[in-house]
């Protein structure tokens, strides 16, 4: 007669051909639907910041890697994010760099009017179709686990950054269209470390076509590298 622990044993490859059974059913349900399943990096060897269960999960990844670059190799200097938003982003660097200064560039009223008719000149966009308007600057800070941290930098950019005497560790630069990005990248990379980051989000987004040509140009000029990631809308990160 056969013991139990016998019969847990023998019971162990079946659970875990069951479990990959279930697994392989819901990953091709969800791949229909246009979505994948990942698993949280194995190997680590360390706890992740903050609860990854997202739908930008490859982002927000990748921003938690950066910055833990970015301390671990001793990287100066404040953060910065060039397009604020309703502030969803902002949330997660002002927490993963509590001891940074974070400089927030938004009009927190939608697109200029000036970046849009770039944006229609070349037919990168059509910015009229999109209202980012919903915002303020209250809402933002009320997002920060640390909004003592943050420096609002309110109005047209570059404009808003005339007179700042600061270098970076990390900028985010999600801006949309082509003209703010570019500029983001030229008033932004020489004040970044070596061993900084640039993380420009929409690099692959058809939406938003002149994300991928500021980018592009921006590199060439400088013959500086980049690397597409496979978030949701097809962020590009550049390093110091």
């Amino acid at each position: 007669m056969a013991s139990i622990n016998d019969i847990q044993t023998g019971l162990v490859p079946i659970v875990v051909r069951l479990k990959r059974i279930a697994i392989s059913i819901i990953q091709n349900f969800l791949e229909k639907k246009g979505y994948v399943i990942t698993s949280s990096m194995l190997g680590l060897g360390r706890e992740r910041r903050f609860n990854l269960i997202t739908m930008d999960y490859i982002r927000l990844s990748t921003l938690e890697l950066i910055a833990h670059e970015i301390y671990s190799n001793k990287v100066e200097g404040s953060v910065a994010e060039l397009g604020v938003y309703r502030g969803d982003f902002a949330q997660h660097i002002n927490a993963l760099f509590k001891d940074r200064k974070l400089y927030l560039f938004d009009t927190f009223s939608g697109f200029d009017n000036r970046n849009m008719q770039t944006e229609l000149d070349n037919k990168f966009s059509d910015p009229r179709k999109q209202d980012f308007s919903d915002t303020n600057v209250q809402m933002v800070l009320r997002k920060m686990q640390y909004p003592e941290n943050c420096v609002i930098k309110q109005g047209f950019f570059p404009e808003t950054a005339i007179g700042l005497d600061d270098v970076f560790a990390f900028v985010s630069i999600d801006a949309d269209l082509y003209e703010p990005i570019y500029d983001g990248l030229k008033y932004f990379y020489p004040r970044l470390n070596k061993g900084g980051y640039i993380l420009v989000h929409d690099y692959n987004n058809t939406n938003y076509l002149g994300a991928k040509e500021a980018v592009k140009r921006f590199c060439k000029e400088k013959d500086i590298g980049y690397v597409p990631l496979s978030d949701a809308w097809g962020s590009a990160v550049i390093s110091k």
